[in-house]
């Protein structure tokens, strides 16, 4: 698959997530296979720019290219000027977010509320695409209400506009996360556009990717939710596609090792103070469904040092590892891992 001129490795792309898209989880995710990803959203803003929450978000230093850095709001001039910004800033795709469907975001007419104001959205689109040199791709949602679906016409738009990919959530803003995604939307634009169509949405298995591909005719599916604390699932998804067959899963040993790597990246990243707090979240991911693993993460809240942390991660796993568990039948004993 291409976007513009650059080739991807494979169809399988990382979905921006605020809060969570971040550089390291990006590098993450492609070492374990994925073949794009799309950092997570930043304002147009210019008055918020140098926020230290936007420099982080901003920074691509020793990411694999192509690296494409999403821009959100709602003023074409501002959101223009903001592509140019990222472009210098070593962006080699713009990606313009009209799908985010966080009340913030919306209340500001900026995300999927956009899809309100299809001559708004035509604006947005001539003058970000005129403004830099790179591929400007699209990410939106199927339409603001259901019932309302007006993705045919955006879409329609978006092509005529110049725009180089278009990836296409599943749902509408009014769903939310809530509800199923629904495909036929997607399969309906595929067949009228030229362009790329990358497939979102409920995508968190092997073979609902390969389903949705199929169903689709999608180049590409982007997955999000699925794989917070799960990395691997581009692994799986990509050798599922390749061979029909699954890959086991990680071993414990292995879910160790490659979630004290993430925290070591996110500390080195973010300093002690941020990369302690962020780490939590993605702790909690790695770690959910494990039994006994709520009594550990409300004792990993309470630690406020990133040693600490790394610690408590350190000394859960290797009492899994001691009693000899898998990931499928995990058994863990009450501990007080702050006593570690």
């Amino acid at each position: 698959m291409y976007i513009g001129p650059y080739q991807l490795s494979n169809n399988l792309i990382v979905a921006p997530m605020a809060g969570v898209t971040d550089r390291p989880f990006r590098t993450l995710c492609k070492y374990f296979g994925a073949g794009h990803a799309v950092s997570e959203m930043m304002t147009s803003d210019q008055t918020l720019r140098m926020t230290k929450k936007s420099l982080y978000r901003a920074n691509f230093d020793g990411e694999l290219a192509p690296i494409s850095a999403q821009i959100a709001g709602s003023e074409p001039d501002q959101l223009a000027e903001a592509a140019r910004y990222q472009v210098a800033n070593g962006a080699q795709i713009v990606d313009i977010n009209m799908g985010c469907p966080a009340k913030k975001v919306c209340n500001k007419l900026a995300g999927s509320a956009l899809l309100k104001d299809e001559d708004l959205v035509a604006r947005i689109l001539d003058a970000v695409v005129k403004a830099v040199d790179v591929p400007v791709t699209l990410k939106t949602r199927l339409g603001f209400l259901n019932g309302h679906e007006n993705i045919i016409r955006v879409a329609k738009r978006a092509e005529e506009a110049g725009i180089a990919a278009l990836a296409l959530h599943g749902r509408t803003r009014e769903d939310m996360y809530l509800n199923t995604a629904r495909y036929s939307l997607i399969k309906e634009v595929k067949q009228m556009l030229t362009i790329p169509v990358i497939a979102n949405g409920d995508i968190d298995s092997p073979e609902k990717a390969k389903y949705v591909l199929d169903y689709t005719g999608a180049d590409a599916v982007m997955i999000g939710r699925a794989a917070q604390g799960r990395p691997w699932i581009f692994r799986e998804i990509a050798h599922y596609l390749k061979t029909g067959e699954y890959l086991a899963a990680p071993d414990i040993q292995e879910v160790k090792h490659v979630l004290l790597g993430h925290l070591s990246e996110l500390y080195q990243f973010y300093g002690e103070y941020s990369g302690c707090r962020i780490a939590r979240k993605h702790i909690a991911w790695y770690t959910k469904g494990l039994h006994s693993s709520n009594e550990f993460r409300q004792n990993m809240y309470k630690v406020e040092s990133t040693v600490a942390q790394a610690k408590v991660v350190e000394a859960y796993f290797n009492h899994l590892l001691e009693q000899g568990n898998t990931m499928s039948d995990v058994q863990v004993e009450s501990l007080n891992l702050l006593d570690v």
